[in-house]
């Protein structure tokens, strides 16, 4: 990865104005090329904002470069909803990622990432106006991952119909990337309307850039005429060959070039393989070429902050991150 490619932090200088620096002032030791950040762990850890800080802070000081945050807005009631088998359920804590990011930004230089968020059950104005808070907060260190989710409970709630949010993120992605680069919109599609209105301020990064969650083909294919990046929701191998073969073909039919898309691992550990399986598994993405790679410790029968750092602190030791 080039330094043009690391997200750059904005930081207060001696005078108390916020100040760029360039990528290669600020310290990233990334691993074989690839960003490694972590997913809070949002179903131990709860509620409790001290809590979230000491977790920032102690992945921050480990050598971590980025958080990302799932996104739930309700949970199903298992006991109304007969026959529930997801794991999320009304009983499982979900912070709200725009403002739990929106506190972050204050206590961290981390880069803070959506992984991601329900983008077809949320209106589009008000998500392109609650992003660019975030992104003007934290310096322009926003990285914004966007699905369609699984969970009808949660879209009813909402308010949005779950049968067409496939074809709905489109119009939407394309509505977002203009309300965060233009003064004045006026857009008329099929779902989304706005007439001479737009946000301000203005975020930060202008565009700020869109990532996919996908694990379809045509989410895939998706990802190749749209996205900035990618998550796949498969491992390497076979699936990853697969998906990068969809998205390869749909960006070359789009104009683009299949390169400039990059993606991003997840290794979840697991206090059976340890610290061991997950090195070998960051070393399979680094050869399938992810630019970015997530640790997960959440549902892992972690119960503490503690714990969950100093599972994470071994984890960085073995690749080289910590700083102690």
């Amino acid at each position: 990865m080039t330094t043009e490619a690391i997200p750059r932090y904005t930081v207060r200088d001696s005078s108390g104005d916020f100040t760029r620096l360039a990528a290669a002032q600020v310290a990233q030791d990334s691993l074989r090329g690839m960003q490694i950040g972590v997913t809070y762990p949002q179903t131990e850890l709860g509620g409790d904002p001290g809590v979230a800080r000491a977790y920032a802070a102690g992945v921050e000081e480990l050598g971590y470069r980025y958080l990302l945050a799932y996104d739930h807005v309700v949970g199903a009631d298992p006991a109304v909803h007969t026959g529930w088998g997801r794991g999320y359920t009304v009983h499982t804590t979900f912070h709200e990622p725009f403002v739990f990011f929106g506190y972050l930004a204050a206590i961290t230089n981390l880069e803070l990432v959506t992984g991601v968020i329900i983008l077809p059950q949320r209106q589009t104005a008000l998500v392109a106006k609650q992003a660019a808070e975030v992104d003007i907060l934290s310096g322009g260190r926003l990285r914004f991952g966007v699905g369609l989710g699984w969970n009808a409970v949660e879209y009813e709630a909402l308010d949005k119909d779950f049968t067409n949010r496939g074809r709905r993120i489109e119009e939407q992605v394309a509505l977002l990337r203009r309300l965060w680069s233009e003064e004045s919109v006026t857009f008329e599609g099929t779902w989304e309307r706005v007439t001479g209105a737009g946000i301000n301020p203005l975020p930060t990064q202008r565009p700020i850039p869109i990532w996919f969650g996908a694990s379809s083909p045509a989410a895939w294919r998706r990802v190749g005429r749209l996205a900035d990046g990618w998550f796949p929701q498969v491992l390497p191998g076979q699936g990853l060959e697969e998906a990068r073969e969809i998205v390869d073909t749909a960006a070359t039919e789009a104009g683009r070039d299949p390169a400039t898309i990059p993606f991003e691992g997840r290794v979840h550990w697991a206090p059976e393989g340890g610290t061991a399986a997950v090195i070998d598994v960051v070393g399979r993405w680094e050869e399938a070429g992810a630019s970015h790679l997530a640790i997960n410790t959440m549902d892992s029968g972690l119960a503490t902050v503690d714990d969950h750092l100093s599972v994470l602190a071994d984890v960085a030791r073995g690749l080289g991150l910590s700083r102690s």
